[in-house]
């Protein structure tokens, strides 16, 4: 579904401090943009607290993040757990280093400060889905539990640092350390903690018919596809990454796809 992106009641514009602090001049370019074609109150907080205080006073604007993959994520999140999703579209500009880009890439956001406002100002409004997990987190593109040596590049608690020191002292290096993890979908159980776990994906299907697609992968043996409304992992400690964020250690979490419940401003 879609329909004219032209905001109604003028654009909050939330710059992230981390895109002000990396390229101001794309900044002050979608400032420029964005506040000659709508009524836009720009903010800029300096700090997460700040971003959500004024993003829970939006009133009737469009929010508009300035920022990378994070950023949007960020948002998203809040007005899911404020239950705003439904209040309308959410649109980005995305700001930041090449790699902390690649969900608003997926997205088909552009890349470009300048397409992007433009997008904002005279773009299309599409429903994407959600996934959700039972502690109120939000994936918008990617649910990924990789190998511990892949998810050893995100930094973490000292615990977990040691926990990978650990494992680099014991496994040889190049080697993928998978998981002992029970995965269910829809209830019906994928994989049980007698096999090793080397990948387990899950995104929301490209033609939802509310599911997502789960991707399992596991040791010395082919991957496993589904269909899926719900995903629950349980079994010893894990970290997942739920877009750009590395979350965890858990023991049980159980992820559901919400159809439809957010709108993301994207050119025509």
């Amino acid at each position: 579904m879609s329909h004219a992106g032209a905001p109604v009641g003028g654009l909050l514009v939330l710059v992230d401090p981390v895109a002000r602090r990396l390229d101001g001049e794309s900044v002050r370019i979608a400032k420029d943009v964005l506040s000659a074609g709508a009524a836009a109150k720009i903010c800029l907080p300096d700090s997460q607290e700040e971003f959500a205080r004024a993003l829970a006073r939006r009133g009737h604007r469009q929010p508009v993040i300035v920022g990378d993959d994070r950023a949007l994520v960020r948002a998203v999140g809040l007005l899911y757990r404020e239950r705003g999703l439904g209040d309308g579209a959410v649109s980005l500009i995305p700001v930041g280093q090449v790699g902390s880009l690649g969900l608003a890439r997926t997205l088909g956001v552009p890349l470009s400060a300048v397409a992007a406002a433009r997008s904002v100002l005279d773009g299309a409004v599409r429903t994407r889905d959600l996934l959700v997990d039972d502690s109120d987190g939000v994936v918008l593109g990617d649910l990924r539990i990789p190998p511990v040596r892949a998810a050893a590049r995100s930094s973490g608690p000292s615990v977990w640092s040691a926990y990978r020191s650990l494992v680099r002292t014991l496994v040889p290096p190049g080697a993928r350390v998978g998981h002992r993890l029970r995965v269910e979908a829809d209830g019906q159980l994928l994989v049980d903690v007698d096999r090793v776990l080397e990948d387990l994906r899950v995104v929301p299907a490209s033609s939802s018919g509310g599911v997502a697609e789960v991707t399992v992968r596991l040791a010395g043996g082919p991957s496993l596809r589904v269909k899926a409304a719900s995903v629950t992992v349980s079994g010893s400690d894990f970290r997942y990454r739920a877009d750009a964020l590395v979350a965890g250690p858990v023991r049980r979490r159980t992820w559901t796809l919400l159809p439809g419940a957010w709108s993301l401003t994207l050119p025509r």
